[in-house]
């Protein structure tokens, strides 16, 4: 009951192993993400640009999932 939201949005991943519902969490993650990223950078570019290295990341996470979902059918 202690998790976090952190906790929450890996356990379709990491305990259920549903491959295809991890993949579409962190969609909508890399999505949220690019939008707040983006409405930052129109009130302070170096909040914009602090966001940047955790985009990168869930880019890679993203590509990751994707390529475990395709070679676990």
């Amino acid at each position: 009951m202690g998790g976090t939201v952190g906790d929450l949005t890996q356990a379709p991943f990491f305990a259920a192993r549903q491959y295809g519902l991890a993949l579409l969490d962190i969609l909508l993650l890399l999505a949220a993400l690019s939008t707040t990223v983006v409405l930052f950078q129109r009130l302070s570019l170096p909040a914009a640009l602090l966001l940047v290295p955790y985009l990168l990341w869930v880019a890679f996470a993203t590509a990751l999932n994707a390529s475990i979902w395709h070679l676990n059918p």
